[in-house]
């Protein structure tokens, strides 16, 4: 296999593996958001924020990774 070859499926694996990780990271701050709703009602509109906030931050992971990938490719070719 050429360098470039296992650069772009290492690059690939890359970008899947964050993709991953911030969708479980997604899944998981949702889930206890509506947990804590569930048993705090009153704290519905705290909780959310708190919730957005930390989903958005989680998103810019793979977005990093892919950016970091692509650089990283360019530079090996």
């Amino acid at each position: 296999m050429e360098l470039s070859a296992a650069s772009a499926l290492g690059m690939a694996i890359a970008a899947g593996l964050a993709a991953a990780g911030a969708a479980i990271g997604n899944g998981i701050a949702t889930g206890k958001t509506i947990e804590g709703i569930a048993r705090q009602p009153e704290l519905r509109g705290r909780l959310l924020t708190m919730m957005l906030i930390s989903v958005g931050l989680i998103e810019t992971v793979p977005l990093i990774a892919i950016v970091i990938a692509f650089l990283l490719l360019g530079n090996i070719q």
